[in-house]
Order: C-alpha cells, then structure tokens, then sequence
C-alpha cells in the first residue's frame, strides 16, 4: 500500500538534518551530510557511496562521490555526538506513544569477503544463521511496544585484529581501541547511556549476554533491572533453598567466611528444575498480536538464586525470577531467563516485557532492508562508524515522521522528486556494468520513451506502522 506523506515533511526534514548539523563541527558538512541521508532513504538498489552520489547529484556524479566519500570516511565528526543529537530528536517523538520500556542489548552481522575490512573475521553471523566471515556490531536501543531506537552503535573488534598492528594501521583503528569482548562493549554502552540521563528501562538481553554473570551483576549495580536469556545448564538454587553457610569456627585459625556446598547440598541447572515443575505451575499466555493471530506460549515462573561460583561470596545472591518458556509441541522447555524485575510484578507483564525484545530484529530489519546499514563497502573504522550512524540518523528520521502520519491521513506533496539518472548508469561492481554487449542477440529491451513531461513516480520505503496486524511496508510516494 503506497502512503503519502504531508505537506511540510520536507521542512522537517531540513530541520532535522540542521540540528545534526549543529553539533557536527563545520557548516560545510551540511551538505554532505543532508545528501547522504537523503541517499540513504532513496529507492536505490544498494546505498553506498557511488550509487547515492548518481541519485543525489546526477549532473556532477564524480565530485559528489568524492564528497560523500570524504565525508562519510574521512571527515573527523563525533559518532557518539550525533547520535545523542538524534536521541535528543527523535526519543520524544517515540515517547509521545508511550514511556520506554526497554534498554535491548544484542549485535548484528555483515557477511564480508577478505580479511581487510576493519573487523572481519570468521565469526558467528546472525544474518547466515551460521559462522561465516563477516563484521559484528554491537548496538543498544532504547523502546516502547510502538517503535524503538539505537542509541550507541560500536564495532566488535575481533582479539586478532586488535592484536594486529599492520592491519589496525591500514583501517585507521585508533590507538586508544582494545579488544573488548561483546559484553564489555555492552556494558560501557549502557553506562554511557545512564550517565547521558536517558529515559530508564529494564535492560533486555539474549543469552549471548545475559549468560554474562560480570554483565547481569553490573547492570544491577547500575540500578537497573534486567531480563537475560540463559542456556539451560546456567545452575540455580531451587526455590527454598540456598547455599549453605561458612563453617563454625574451631577456634584455631582464621574465621571461614565463604559460603559452601556439599555433595547433599548441590544447586540444579535450571533445565532440570523446569522438567521438575508441576502441572499446575504452567500457564499460557498472550503477547502480543502477531499478522495472524496472537502470539502465545506456556511459561512458568519460580523464585531462585543464581549458583555460579556463589562458594567464592561470603553471602548469597538475592533471589530473582526465573522464566522458562516450554511450547505445547515440544518435548522440552526452549527458553530461560533471569530477571530482577520486582517479586511483585503480574506474569503476563514479565512475559511481555520480556518478550518487548522483538524490537531489535525490527531495528536491524528495517536498518538494513530501508536504509542500507549494510551497504558499506569502505574498510576503514570511521568510515563503517559513520555509515552506521547516519543510516541510524535517517532511521531516526522515519521513525519519527512514522508517528505524525495518521492511518487514513490526506494525500499531499511528495518529499523527494526522482533523480533524473540516465537509463545506462550503472555502479561500478553491478553485473550489468561488466557484461560483455551482444546486440545483435537484442538481450536488453529498447527503452521505452516518455509519453508525458511527468517524471515518473516512485516509492520510497516508510518504516512500518507498530499498530498494523500485517507486515506489509508502507511506502512513501515521490515524484
């Protein structure tokens, strides 16, 4: 379904751009900077560099390229300054729908050929499903159940890569960056956020971090709640009981202080004590409403305390909530969590907040699909940052111009007008530009010729609306 947007979106959109030019470092980067998201929110099959310069400056295609390219992989701009000014923009605009929920932490993967691109390496890939070479980031989003935003966006950089000083020297990776794992670089982007002020939620993570016990301990050091995903092996202290405590002292030596276990007083994986639960601890619960139906599922839920190394403290861990998730098919319970979300909190809550993390597969979705986060073919570390952040700006943007666009709104002026590029331009890399010509097989249909003065129209993607049952994107409309 094609949606047209309002009459002074244009405006906003200039304002917008302008108030991240107000905090970039120069007034001559205004240009650049309005033009590349303007690219990145374009009908272009590929949003990089050279194809983005053909649709924002057809008639001098050769010195925008090297503009954008400059200003995207050169140009000494802060990423953390523009994407706290877009936070500072767009986070109302999402707020006016609803307080945020949630802080969701998770990474996303770039499938990438070589071994030159800063970071890449044979890794896990969440876009394969399987270990692949490829460049992770790392990203934190702050969200409501209506639309979420990144507000920290930071590279993994592999322990080889961080070790190889030939190669960090030809990506210009900075001195002063080390080898952090995925979960430190979490951690300091949650507490980035929290010295910034930025609206509170409960933090969400997937197994990948939440079985991090320094990162779930820190997290609630901070103040904040968390709900972590586990593996089924993560051992817990059942309900009403709990690691026994030190040794009386015998009078000779020093005083035991570290609490203990023994062979009849051992903590339980958490998958043993779900299979343990009885019947009636089981309940199904709705979510949220999928394209079809509802999404529901049987949980259960039981006070426990975290057992991992707990015979190295000298008191136990406080209780928290212990969700296992156990669909009706299957044989086995599929999903744990941890949670420090009060002891109070009503079920269907704690699932649905739990379950609020679906906004980060949407985030990288739309990211990719909308704005080409993945589209970056440079190989230095403020180039892919850059990218990152201005597809993270123009994201902001839609996400933002989403909230002031009604379902049954008013058809009125198109934002952006086609770019007149020629019918025979192609990017370099493109299949059709390094095909070798037979004309006389007539493999490529004649062009057909204008029947009117009208340019053509297109459609520009628009972000989905979160109240939508179907998944169908909205499109803005251009001409």
């Amino acid at each position: 379904m094609s949606r047209w947007i309002s009459d002074n979106s244009e405006s906003r959109f200039a304002a917008y751009v302008d108030g991240i030019v107000s905090v970039i470092g120069h007034a001559d980067r205004g240009g650049p900077l309005r033009d590349y998201c303007t690219g990145l929110m374009m009908p272009c099959e590929r949003k990089s560099v050279e194809p983005m310069a053909a649709v924002t400056a057809p008639a001098r295609t050769a010195a925008q390229h090297q503009s954008l390219l400059h200003f995207v992989g050169q140009a000494t701009w802060s990423d953390e300054t523009v994407l706290a000014k877009v936070g500072a923009m767009v986070l109302p605009a999402i707020e006016r729908r609803g307080p945020i929920e949630a802080w969701i932490i998770d990474d996303t993967g770039f499938p990438k050929q070589g071994r030159h691109s800063v970071g890449v390496a044979r890794q896990y890939c969440g876009q394969l499903g399987k270990q692949d070479n490829c460049q992770v980031a790392v990203s934190l989003s702050l969200a409501n159940h209506q639309a979420s935003l990144p507000v920290a966006y930071r590279l993994y950089l592999p322990e080889d890569w961080a070790a190889d000083r030939d190669r960090r020297h030809k990506a210009k990776v900075p001195e002063e960056i080390s080898f952090k794992t995925k979960p430190e670089i979490a951690l300091a982007q949650i507490r980035a956020a929290c010295e910034a002020g930025l609206p509170r939620g409960v933090v969400l993570m997937d197994a990948g971090y939440g079985c991090n016990t320094r990162l779930r301990t820190e997290v609630d050091a901070l103040g904040l709640s968390y709900v972590a995903g586990i593996l089924p092996n993560t051992s817990v202290w059942a309900p009403g009981t709990q690691p026994l405590p030190p040794k009386p002292w015998s009078g000779r030596g020093r005083p035991a202080k570290l609490i203990g276990r023994d062979d009849a007083h051992r903590p339980v994986s958490v998958e043993k004590l779900a299979l343990g639960l009885p019947k009636r601890a089981w309940r199904t619960i709705k979510w949220r409403e999928g394209t079809a139906d509802w999404l529901s599922s049987r949980f259960a839920r039981v006070r426990v305390r975290v057992a991992h190394r707990d015979y190295q403290l000298t008191t136990s861990r406080p209780e928290e909530w212990l969700l296992i998730e156990w669909p009706e098919d299957e044989k086995k319970p599929t999903k744990y969590w941890l949670s420090t979300l009060p002891e109070d909190i009503a079920f269907r809550r704690l699932v649905d907040l739990t379950k609020l993390r679906w906004r980060i597969e949407r985030d990288y979705q739309e990211l990719k699909q909308e704005v080409g986060l993945g589209h970056f073919e440079g190989r230095g570390w403020r180039g892919f940052h850059h990218h990152g952040t201005l597809c993270i700006a123009a994201y902001g943007f839609l996400v933002s111009e989403r909230e002031t666009i009604p379902p049954s709104g008013p058809r009125s002026a198109p934002l952006f007008k086609e770019p007149p590029v020629s019918d025979g331009y192609r990017p370099r890399g493109s299949a059709a530009a390094t095909r070798t010509a037979h004309p006389e097989l007539h493999r490529n249909n004649a062009p057909t010729p204008r029947r009117g003065s009208r340019q053509q129209t297109v459609t520009m993607p628009l972000l989905r609306r979160a109240d939508r049952k179907t998944i169908t994107t909205e499109k803005f409309v251009m001409q």
